[in-house]
């Protein structure tokens, strides 16, 4: 962060007491599986790699480990509402500080209940991201946002350029923080630009990725935090997502203390009025330092007896200094790095639907094929699918072990089927990327069955009493999902369609005797629609065939419509009586 707000008087030991006795009532809150002296209590340098939250224990931060107030909530409960004030008094400080400026305070809310529908599981509250708001930048600087969420004025943190922060050489062309060499943390919730390329969201509507426009902001922060599915309303996910935004135990202290005010009551104040903090995680004191005043020189009354005091000697002359000059950086293990290098990374396929059962390695190389540990790879999928890291994101970083192999999280395939490629690239440095090639197909079974065993008949021109079900399982397991066709064949030899014989029913009433696009549930189960029989007696076939090429052919026996009996009311014919046959005259001749 930038901003640097009115006074830097630091709190010292009470930030720090309020800290723990924060994260300790979190805590006693929550499950009983972090304390504020457990792990949490190590100093960031000298956490495992798990504190970085990744399930690799590799992931990067938000904000490149840049600078954050650490201003604390005071210790007073806060009102729900502002306290009424009789106009002889000040409003109570807890007052103050619980309020969040009103268009900050909807773009939190509104990112929570986005991400309750796409990630129920994160059980992200809103005061979590109001908490790292408050910590990035004073809620985008006391809420100096217009009526569409964006900054007024630009809110960077420092040049990350190895001086006391990380070492981020440029990764935006100075698009986002205007600076061509290095990156800087930009915006209300502190992202920098290597970050935002995949974390950012449009939480506005407004067509644009704006890290500077907290709707977006809030909306890609909430993202990033639930990006390995971790519950934040367990201490363990709670803590790894904090810590993945920024990889400090203070840090993670200071967001859970202003978690917990918040928590505990909060209103919203109009923007621009919102409380600005005062001191940033990257000051030493506060302050200017002040140097105890000297003792005052004695005074000796006037006198014209000069002093006896022998005089003193001159001070020795100060050793020559050298000129100031600008200290280089710090070689970083990045700047090390020539080449990437597959780390015997296998064929990468997998059906729609499923997790490929291989992940991704790169290993960083020298010049001379030494391998880089602690050195950013960045994950990317390119091309035109929907297959995605674990945590539903196209990008991942993630940092190279003592190997210098850097293995990303495991793909899982959508339903677009065909190639695509996942690129590997050194973050901060330019090398030549690794690409991957990957392959979806489609979902498959290989065997279909039966789930019943009656005998499937009906009288011509009739409907059968029982509809066809089967079931779909690829190599033993349950195959959900997979296209299906039914055909009424003309014979085992012959798979047309039978131009006779039974049939489906279209939304209309028409007889059809091929169905497509049909689909096996998620128990692999294809239930097909009633079947009708024409007048034509016989028996038929039904041929049912998957993607993946599982085929079952089912009998169908349509029996002649019986014949009309007479009923008991009905008379008996009578024969005609016969007749003598009429003479030429048309006379009757007797004899005589």
């Amino acid at each position: 962060m930038s901003a640097h707000f009115g006074s830097r008087l630091r709190k010292g030991a009470v930030n720090t007491t309020v800290a723990a006795l924060a994260v300790a009532a979190l805590a006693a809150s929550q499950a009983p599986d972090v304390t504020a002296g457990g792990a949490g209590g190590r100093a960031a340098a000298d956490a495992p790699s798990s504190d970085t939250g990744s399930a690799a224990g590799t992931d990067d931060s938000a904000t490149g480990n840049s600078p954050y107030y650490t201003d604390l909530p005071p210790l007073n409960s806060p009102a729900p509402a502002p306290s009424q004030s009789t106009g002889t008094g000040p409003v109570a400080t807890g007052d103050t500080e619980a309020g969040i400026p009103a268009t900050v305070l909807d773009a939190y809310k509104k990112a929570a209940a986005s991400l309750a529908g796409s990630k129920p599981g994160c059980n992200l509250p809103w005061q979590l991201l109001a908490a790292i708001g408050k910590v990035e930048s004073g809620h985008a600087r006391g809420g100096n946002v217009d009526a569409d969420g964006k900054t007024r004025s630009a809110i960077l943190g420092p040049v990350l350029n190895g001086n006391g922060f990380a070492n981020i050489s440029d990764t935006d062309d100075g698009a986002f923080d205007g600076d061509t060499t290095h990156d800087r943390a930009v915006g209300p919730m502190q992202f920098i630009p290597s970050t935002w390329e995949w974390a950012g969201r449009d939480g506005n509507g407004d067509g644009a990725k704006d890290p500077n426009n907290i709707y977006d902001a809030a909306l890609a922060a909430g993202h990033y935090l639930c990006r390995f599915s971790w519950d934040m309303s367990t201490d363990a996910g709670l803590r790894s997502a904090i810590l993945s935004y920024n990889n400090s135990t203070d840090y993670y202290n200071t967001v859970v203390s202003w978690l917990e005010y918040y928590r505990k009551g909060t209103h919203e104040v109009p923007d621009g009025t919102g409380t600005l903090p005062d001191n940033r995680s990257d000051e030493n004191s506060g302050g200017p330092a002040t140097t105890p005043p000297s003792t005052p020189p004695r005074t000796t009354p006037p006198s014209t007896t000069p002093p006896t005091t022998p005089p003193k000697t001159p001070p020795a002359t100060p050793p020559a200094t050298t000129p100031p000059g600008t200290t280089p950086p710090a070689t970083t293990p990045t700047d090390t790095v020539h080449h990437l290098e597959d780390a015997g990374t296998a064929k990468l396929a997998a059906m729609a639907g499923d997790t490929f059962g291989d992940r991704i390695s790169t290993r960083t190389e020298t010049k001379a094929g030494t391998a880089v540990a602690k050195v950013r790879v960045r994950f990317t999928i390119v091309g035109d699918t929907d297959a995605t890291f674990t945590g539903g994101e196209s990008v991942a970083t993630v940092i190279t072990d003592s190997r210098g192999i850097a293995t990303a999280p495991a793909l899982r395939a959508g339903e677009k089927t065909g190639a695509f490629t996942v690129r590997a690239t050194v973050v901060g440095r330019t090398v030549a990327a690794v690409n991957y090639s990957a392959t979806v197909t489609a979902r498959a079974a290989d065997t279909l069955t039966r789930t019943g065993s009656a005998s499937l008949t009906c009288v011509a021109g009739g409907e059968f009493a029982d509809q066809v079900e089967l079931k779909a399982s690829y190599k033993g397991a349950v195959a959900d999902g997979v296209a299906a066709t039914a055909t009424l064949v003309k014979s085992s030899a012959d798979p047309t369609a039978n131009d006779k014989g039974p049939f489906f029913k279209d939304a209309t009433g028409n007889p059809v005797r091929t169905l497509t696009g049909l689909r096996t549930d998620a128990n692999g189960l294809l239930t097909l629609p009633k079947l009708y029989a024409d007048d034509t007696a016989g028996t038929f076939l039904l041929r049912v065939t998957t993607e993946g090429g599982a085929t079952l052919t089912v009998e169908l026996t349509v029996t002649e419509a019986p014949s009309p009996t007479p009923t008991p009311s009905d008379p008996p014919s009578e024969a005609p009586a016969e007749s003598a046959s009429p003479s030429p005259s048309g006379s009757t001749t007797t004899g005589s």
